[in-house]
C-alpha cells in the first residue's frame, strides 16, 4: 500500500496480520491445560478415596490424557514434533511428581521454565534480538530482515515486554501457590494462566507493536530499510 493511500495514513500496519493469525491462536495453549486439569481431577478422586498412591494414579491419568491429546493434535496435522515436544513436557512433569512423590511437583518444570523464558526473552531485547521478532519474521519467512528496520526492531523489543510479564505473572501466581502446597489451586491457576494469558499476551503485544509502528509503516510483511 502507498505511502499517499488515506488508509495507509490511518495507522501502521492497518493492512497487516494481526499475531493472532500469524502466530496461530490459542489451540496449543488450550490442548497444554487439558492433561493438567486430569492430574488434579485423577489425584483430588484418589485422595478421597484413599487409593494409594495417589500421585502414581494422577500422573498415569495426565500421561493418558497427554496421548490423547497428542493423537488428536496429530490428526489435525500439527507438526509431528510440536506434537511430540507436548507430550514429552507432560512425561516429564509426571516424572518428577512420581520421582519425588509429591503431587506438587508436577509444576515445578513450568516454574522452571517459566523463569527461564522471562529471562531469556529479556535478555532477547536487550541484545536487541527481540524473540518476538525472530518468531514472527521465522514464520513470515523474512528470516533477519526485519532488523534492518530501525521502527520494527523498536517495536518488536517493546511488544516483546509484555511477553516477559506474561512469565513474570505466572511466576507471581505460582511460586506461593507451590510453597503452600496447594496442588488443587495450583491447577485451576496453570489452566486459568495458560490459554486466557496467551490470548490476552498476544492481543496487548499486538497492540503494543501496532503503536510502536510509526504512521504509513507497511507492518510486519513488508520490512523497510
Amino acid at each position: 500500500m502507498a505511502p499517499s493511500d488515506p488508509a495507509s495514513r490511518a495507522g501502521p500496519a492497518v493492512g497487516g496480520p494481526s499475531l493472532r493469525e500469524v502466530l496461530g491462536g490459542r489451540g496449543g495453549a488450550v490442548d497444554a491445560s487439558i492433561p493438567v486439569a486430569v492430574f488434579v481431577v485423577a489425584w483430588l478422586v484418589a485422595e478421597a478415596t484413599a487409593t494409594r498412591p495417589a500421585v502414581a494414579w494422577a500422573a498415569g491419568a495426565a500421561l493418558v490424557a497427554g496421548t490423547v491429546v497428542a493423537a488428536v493434535r496429530f490428526a489435525r496435522g500439527e507438526r509431528p514434533r510440536a506434537v511430540l515436544l507436548g507430550l514429552l513436557g507432560v512425561a516429564a512433569a509426571a516424572g518428577v511428581a512420581l520421582w519425588t512423590g509429591r503431587a506438587v511437583d508436577f509444576f515445578l518444570l513450568q516454574m522452571v521454565g517459566n523463569a527461564a523464558s522471562a529471562l531469556v526473552w529479556a535478555v532477547s531485547i536487550v541484545v536487541r534480538w527481540p524473540l518476538l521478532g525472530v518468531v514472527v519474521g521465522t514464520v513470515l519467512g523474512q528470516r533477519t530482515r526485519w532488523r534492518r528496520d530501525p521502527a520494527l526492531l523498536r517495536a518488536y523489543q517493546r511488544a516483546s515486554w509484555v511477553w516477559v510479564g506474561q512469565y513474570v505473572v505466572r511466576l507471581a501466581v505460582f511460586t506461593p501457590l507451590y510453597l503452600a502446597g496447594a496442588v488443587v489451586a495450583l491447577g485451576v491457576a496453570r489452566v486459568v494462566l495458560t490459554a486466557p494469558l496467551v490470548f490476552a499476551c498476544i492481543v496487548v503485544s499486538w497492540w503494543v507493536l501496532r503503536a510502536a509502528l510509526p504512521p504509513g509503516h507497511p507492518g510486519l510483511r513488508h520490512p523497510q530499510g
